[in-house]
Parts: structure tokens; sequence; C-alpha cells
């Protein structure tokens, strides 16, 4: 089977795209995505499949060149900014009286044109794109549309991406929970994968360097997302409660003051999997609006053969054996309990890493990720 797909996102990481872009020899086509971004590797898998691909970064000013060196990373900090001040007043003025939005929707539609897709991939968090924009690209071209998106509907979108859901043929989502709210707001079929798995390629142990080793060990490593507090709010707690042992923390946002001493940088695609490798204990917790579960780091973790310990979520009974390929806690005095014990037990450690490792390789891979998906468009 292959298939024309036109991915609309937001490009969060360019700084990230365009160093990959610097070793990548003249005449090899350059990825779309950065390894940070879960898009990569479906991207790689469709590439295996002979699928044609493109992207229109949204995130791009309308007017202007096109070129993703206009772009800056983001970084989320704490308190008032000028940058949380703007967006503020962006967002007050109605997106169909933004000429830049506008302008992006005009640029959507000419790529189109040019592309002819038979599915528009949309990755979630749009807060550009218009209703009619992809009403207009399903009228012309006869394509499908996919929403794919982590987050919760209720928690995060706004009025331009719950007002397109009646248009969205096929919603994909991390957790069960978030497909149901799509589907209560009008999409057509909504499915939980989950989204997040691991390419064989990228997601292995990695061989450290003494300097590396020296870097990434620590008893306890995180990395992810820390702010705001009513996001990740249960990450923090769970942090707090293990400052009593070798902390190492990895974001490339600000962390809360108690956390701040511990930070030791960031850490994208390929880096992350390095550092996740220096660890004794990787701790993945999500976010306060999953609580099904099927974050991304819940199977990188487990491809790069990671010792991984859990917050307890619904989803990981389905995708794991829990205590066979990770652990997971029910409150912070049984993680701190289960951290203490599996520092002192690194035979059981290893043997669960390794176990958690291979069942990702035979279940949870983005080439069955595609195989899914592809039934679902039928």
């Amino acid at each position: 089977m292959s298939h024309s797909i036109l991915f609309v996102a937001s490009l969060h990481h360019p700084e990230q795209l365009l160093t990959e872009w610097e070793g990548i020899p003249e005449g090899i086509p350059r990825p779309l995505f950065p390894t940070s971004l879960r898009q990569h590797y479906l991207e790689r898998a469709m590439l295996r499949r002979g699928y044609r691909l493109d992207v229109f970064w949204r995130n791009l000013p309308g007017f202007g060149p096109q070129d993703i060196h206009r772009l800056q990373a983001e970084r989320f900090r704490e308190g008032m900014t000028p940058q949380k001040v703007t967006q503020a007043l962006l967002r007050r003025l109605p997106a169909r009286a933004n000429p830049d939005l506008r302008q992006r929707n005009a640029a959507l539609l000419k790529k189109a044109e040019q592309f002819r897709p038979e599915i528009v991939w949309v990755v979630g968090d749009n807060t550009v794109i218009y209703p009619e924009t992809l009403a207009t690209l399903k009228q012309r071209y006869g394509c499908k549309i996919v929403y794919a998106t982590g987050v919760s509907p209720i928690v995060f979108a706004g009025k331009l991406e719950r007002d397109a859901a009646p248009l969205y043929d096929l919603v994909l989502v991390n957790d069960f929970y978030h497909g149901i709210q799509w589907l209560e707001l009008g999409a057509k079929q909504a499915e939980c994968l989950p989204l997040s798995a691991i390419d064989p390629d990228f997601h292995k142990p990695q061989v450290l360097s003494d300097a590396e080793k020296a870097a990434f060990a620590c008893d306890v490593t995180f990395v992810g997302t820390l702010l705001p507090a009513h996001l990740y709010g249960e990450r923090v707690e769970a942090l707090n409660a293990l400052t009593d042992v070798d902390l190492g923390l990895w974001s490339v946002h600000d962390a809360p003051a108690s956390l701040k001493p511990y930070l030791r940088g960031s850490a994208l695609g390929r880096e992350m999997f390095r550092v996740l490798s220096g660890a004794t204990i990787s701790l993945n917790v999500h976010g306060n609006f999953m609580r099904y579960g099927g974050n991304m780091r819940l199977f990188e973790a487990a491809g790069v053969g990671a010792f991984q310990i859990s917050d307890e979520r619904p989803g990981i009974h389905e995708w794991f054996t829990v205590g066979e390929h990770l652990v997971t806690y029910n409150d912070l005095d049984d993680l701190h309990a289960k951290v203490q014990y599996y520092l002192a037990h690194p035979d059981e450690r290893e043997q669960i890493a390794r176990a958690g490792r291979e069942h990702a390789l035979k279940h949870h891979t983005y080439e069955q990720r595609l195989d899914a998906i592809e039934v679902l468009l039928g």
C-alpha cells in the first residue's frame, strides 16, 4: 500500500533538525522531522513502504520566505515573560481576523495544490489552520484528514481544533480517554494505538565514552517537561520525593525552584537515548492530563534497554507486563521504596530492563504502528 501524505505540523526543535541536516551527504534526501519528534520515526517507516511525503510547517510566519531558519526554539519559564504577554494578546485576536494566520492558511492550500495529498496528517496542538481550510482540502482532493495528538482536547485544544473535529476521518491518540473526548467532539473515528513506539535503528542501548558515563551517571534520571505546574505537577511531586538520591534532570524548558539544582541540561533525539542509557533508573511520570498513559518515554526507555519505573496508568498493563518489563508505583511512598529497593538489586534491574527491551522490539515498533494505521485507513 502506498499513500501521498502531507503533514501539517509545528516544528518545535528547529535547531535540532538543522543540525541533523548538516550531517547528511549531498544527494541524500533530508528528513522532514528531527529525531526528537515521533514523526521522524513514523516518516522512516512510511518511506520504507514507498509513501510520498511532504510537510507544511504551520508555525512559520505567513509573510516572508518559508525557511525554518526563521524559527527559534521555545523554552517555557515560570512567571510572566514578554513572549507570554505577546501570545496572550494574539490569542485575544479572532483567528480569522489575524492576517498572518490567513496567509498561512493560503500557503497550505498552495502547498496542497502542488502536492495533491491523499491524506492530510495534522499533528496536534493546531492553533493555525482553519476548519474551512481543511474542508476545502477534502473537497478539492477527496483526501482523508488524520489528526494525531498526544494530549487531551479538553485540557489543550483550542477553538480551531474543536470546531474541525467533525472533519477528522481518524483521530490517533496515545491516551484512550482522549479518543473518547474527540469522538464526543464529532470526530468520525478515534483510535488509541498508542502513537509512540520505537525504531530499532535508534532506540537501542548506547555505547558511552568515559566522559559520557560520568556526565550521565545518576541514581534516577528524568528527561522531559516540568512546567507549568497545572500540567506537570505530578512529575514535580515525584521528583521532589527523590531528592535524597542522586537525581539528574534533563529538560529543554525551565524547572521549578525546588528542582533547579538537579538540572543538567537538555537532551533531544540521540542525546536523550544516551542520557537514558547512562542512568541507573529511568523515571517516567506522565503529564497530569494523561490518565490512561502511553507517552513517548514509556516506549523509548524500554527501547534503549533502561530500567524504568513509571507511575501507575491503566494503559501500561495493556502494553507491558508490570514487574516483568518495567515497574510502576502507586504513591510517593511506594515510589521511594521501589527506588531504594532496585538501587540495591542490580541483577533484578538488569533482568527487567532486558525483558522490557525484548518486548518492545516484538510488539512496539513504528512499523507495527503503521500496520495498524493502514488497517484503520482502509
